[in-house]
């Protein structure tokens, strides 16, 4: 058996080697940790100071372990563990953001599995556009340019980790390509598709074979009111809003009308007026007037891009008493102006059944429910609608019909003026024929108001103006 080379030392059998490569004056170590060997330096040169370093990492990579840390962190995926926890720790906090759910995922099911026994700072162009590939092939298609940037915004949370860490520097940190597959505009509804869609509902609900089936159509009818009046994000924004995230709103008015008393099928059958005070305008003989509540809410949602307030109007309301209604029953209506009904202020989630069992499939009975009339295929694109699509359809409707402000499109729906801009910008002229009709400009120009003095023609001055005084003279 050959001698051992006076480059490697064994300093723990199976456990821990001393060795120094050909060229190199520095000591590396080998440690097995769980079962795996770890290399590293230990930065020395002298042997005896090597092998008092190489202890103390192998200590500390056991102690790590014990703690449920990476053992050695310039591994991509050890790097990756370390960017998770600061997330972690970050939304535990209330700093982080709702997207750090999409980066961990991101992570584990796309970034460790490729890059996992790399070392950080060997993820360069050529691994990147390996990973590219190797990303098509998984998914079986290229990703959407929106599916691009979550994933490298999830990438730039380990390259974060390892700057923070002095593993890489900012100079060395790959560049990353945001040139994925445009997204496709998810189909919307047509106006007449939406009258479909609502009335349609109450006769469906009714055919449920069972009690649970029928509530839980019911709790399906309620959240896609609330998805149209409010255009929020569907899935976590909603679900996971709870009532004491809800604050209800009531701005009574009353108008005169020479008409008998007209009244509006969704309030409460007496005269509002009777109980809640209205600005009563002064009637003349057999005038009446029609009073309107002004029903509304505010809900603080937390999105995809944090915490913000919405607000929801009359089918919002009603969507939500429909909800205690079925999970609270009825109150003392001469205390409440809603209906008739407590609005609850405590922890419990808003779209729920009465025994509080969250929806599991409301996207299946969704598609089901459209298939069944003939709504689920979009016969302008082909494409299949889905939740996605009724925001789309509150964001349209706004813009075309309601004539919404970007700014406050913006804030209602949790984005930007440039996305609302890019994502809309294939509305036709012919949709927004009553904005450019632009009556009350138009109004104004004929109104016949008096021209100003200052415009009224006055004469030239210099030589035109004297030929114009001598040509008057003449004729005099």
């Amino acid at each position: 058996m050959p001698d051992k080379l006076d480059t490697t030392h064994v300093l723990m059998a199976n456990e821990l080697v001393l060795y120094r490569r050909e060229r190199s004056t520095i000591w590396q170590c080998r440690y097995k940790v769980d079962g795996t060997w770890e290399r590293a330096t230990t930065k020395q040169r002298d042997l005896e100071k090597a092998k008092k370093a190489a202890k103390k990492l192998w200590v500390a990579a056991e102690v790590r372990k014990d703690q449920n840390l990476p053992v050695i962190t310039r591994k991509f995926r050890h790097v990756a563990q370390l960017a998770i926890q600061r997330m972690k720790v970050e939304l535990a906090a209330g700093r982080g953001k709702v997207s750090y759910v999409d980066y961990e995922r991101v992570i584990n099911d796309y970034l460790v599995p490729f890059f996992g026994n790399y070392s950080i700072t060997s993820v360069d162009a050529t691994a990147l556009a390996q990973f590219g590939e190797w990303r098509v092939e998984r998914m079986g298609k290229a990703p959407m340019q929106s599916t691009l940037m979550t994933q490298n915004a999830a990438l730039n949370r380990v390259f974060d980790e390892a700057i923070e860490r002095g593993f890489i520097t900012p100079a060395t940190r790959p560049e990353l390509s945001n040139r994925g597959k445009e997204s496709d505009r998810r189909p919307a509804f047509e106006l007449e598709e939406v009258r479909a869609m609502r009335s349609n509902f109450d006769a469906w609900i009714q055919r449920g074979r069972t009690p649970g089936s029928r509530e839980l159509r019911a709790l399906l009818r309620d959240y896609v009111e609330v998805l149209l009046d409010t255009g929020a994000r569907p899935g976590d924004e909603l679900l996971n809003l709870k009532w004491k995230q809800v604050k209800f709103v009531m701005r009574p008015t009353a108008t005169r009308t020479g008409a008998t008393y007209e009244h509006d099928p969704s309030e409460p059958p007496d005269d509002p007026a009777e109980d809640y005070p209205v600005a009563m305008p002064q009637l003349q003989p057999h005038e009446h007037v029609t009073t309107d509540l002004g029903r509304s809410c505010l809900m603080v949602v937390d999105g995809k891009t944090g915490m913000r307030e919405i607000a929801g109007m009359k089918e919002t309301v009603n969507a939500f008493v429909r909800i205690i209604k079925r999970n609270y029953g009825i109150k003392n209506k001469a205390t409440d102006p809603f209906k008739g009904v407590a609005m609850p202020t405590n922890d419990d989630y808003v779209f729920r059944t009465k025994d509080k069992s969250k929806p599991t499939s409301f996207q299946k009975m969704f598609e089901s429910y459209l298939e069944e009339h003939g709504l689920l295929i979009d016969p302008a694109t082909g494409k299949k609608r889905v939740f996605y699509s009724l925001r789309h359809t509150y964001a349209t409707m706004a813009l075309t019909h309601d004539v919404v402000p970007l700014e406050t499109l913006r804030v209602q729906m949790g984005t930007s003026v440039a996305m609302i801009a890019k994502h809309y910008s294939h509305l036709k002229v012919r949709n927004t024929l009553d904005q450019l009709r632009r009556n009350e400009t138009r109004r104004l120009l004929e109104s016949g108001a008096a021209v100003d003095e200052m415009y009224k023609a006055r004469p030239k001055k210099g030589r035109s103006a004297r030929r114009a005084t001598d040509a008057g003279n003449a004729h005099d």
